[in-house]
C-alpha cells in the first residue's frame, strides 16, 4: 500500500516556492540589479537569448524538481515538511540537487542575460551556501531519514554533476 500525499504538500509546496526560491532567485537579483540590464554593445542580443535559455531550463527543472517531492515523495522541499518518501527518479537520476542546480540556472542565466557580474558573483555565493547546507544538514538528514537506500542513491548519484547513466541503484 502506498502512502498517502497530504492534502498539505501541494499549497504548502506552492508557498515554499514563492517564499524561497522567489527570494533567492527573484527578489534578491532584483534588489541586486533593479533589473536593469548593462549595455555590453556587440553580443548583447546573444548574451540575454543565452541568459533566457538559462533562465527557462532552471524554471523547468525548479517546477520539476517541486512536483516530484509533492507526488512522488509526497511532502514539500521545506525541511519542516519533508517528503515521506526517498524521491529518485526523473532529475533526480542523474544528480542528487537538481533544485540547487535549478535555482543556480535561474541566477546565472539572469546574470548573462543583463550581463550584470554581481549576478554572477551571487549565484557563487549561493552555490557555497547551498553546498555547505546539503553537507552539514541535509545529507545526514537523509541518511538519518532514509538510511541505506539513501546511502545506496548517494553512492550511485553524483551530488553537483549528472552521472549520465542515469542509474539510481
Amino acid at each position: 500500500m502506498s502512502p498517502r500525499r497530504p492534502r498539505w504538500a501541494l499549497p504548502g509546496t506552492l508557498a515554499f516556492l514563492v517564499l524561497v526560491p522567489g527570494t533567492v532567485a527573484g527578489l534578491v537579483p532584483c534588489w541586486l540589479t533593479g533589473w536593469r540590464p548593462a549595455d555590453i554593445g556587440a553580443g548583447t542580443r546573444l548574451f540575454r537569448a543565452a541568459g533566457a535559455c538559462l533562465v527557462l531550463v532552471g524554471l523547468v527543472s525548479l517546477l520539476d524538481s517541486f512536483a516530484r517531492f509533492v507526488f512522488e515523495g509526497m511532502g514539500t522541499p521545506a525541511p519542516v515538511a519533508a517528503p515521506s518518501q526517498l524521491v529518485v527518479s526523473g532529475q533526480y537520476r542523474y544528480v542528487r540537487n537538481p533544485m540547487y542546480v535549478a535555482v543556480l540556472a535561474l541566477v546565472l542565466g539572469e546574470g548573462v542575460a543583463l550581463a550584470r557580474p554581481i549576478l554572477l558573483a551571487y549565484a557563487l555565493l549561493l552555490w557555497l551556501i547551498f553546498h555547505l547546507f546539503i553537507v552539514l544538514y541535509e545529507e545526514p538528514a537523509l541518511a538519518s531519514r532514509f538510511g541505506t537506500a539513501y546511502g545506496r542513491y548517494r553512492r550511485s548519484v553524483g551530488r553537483w554533476l549528472p552521472r549520465l547513466s542515469g542509474k539510481a541503484r
